[in-house]
């Protein structure tokens, strides 16, 4: 196999393939979350329109936290 061809994901090592599951599960926890939360909080309580945060929401691990630590106001 060359550097160039893709690998299948049964041709990867059990760590990678342990490692890729993790970020998985670790990425769908945080965008869970962050969705739970705006749709439950209030506009008011929400910097910026909750429209532009449901799609930032979707950016891989960065959309979800810029979400907790940006996006929301403080109570």
């Amino acid at each position: 196999m060359t550097g160039s061809e893709k690998k299948r994901f049964s041709q990867l090592s059990h760590r990678s393939r342990a490692m890729i599951i993790v970020g998985a599960v670790v990425q769908f926890a945080l965008q869970g979350a962050a969705l739970r939360d705006l749709k439950r909080r209030p506009a008011a309580q929400v910097r910026g329109p909750k429209p532009l945060w449901l799609g930032v929401s979707f950016l891989n691990y960065v959309g979800p936290i810029a979400y907790f630590v940006v996006g929301r106001k403080s109570s």
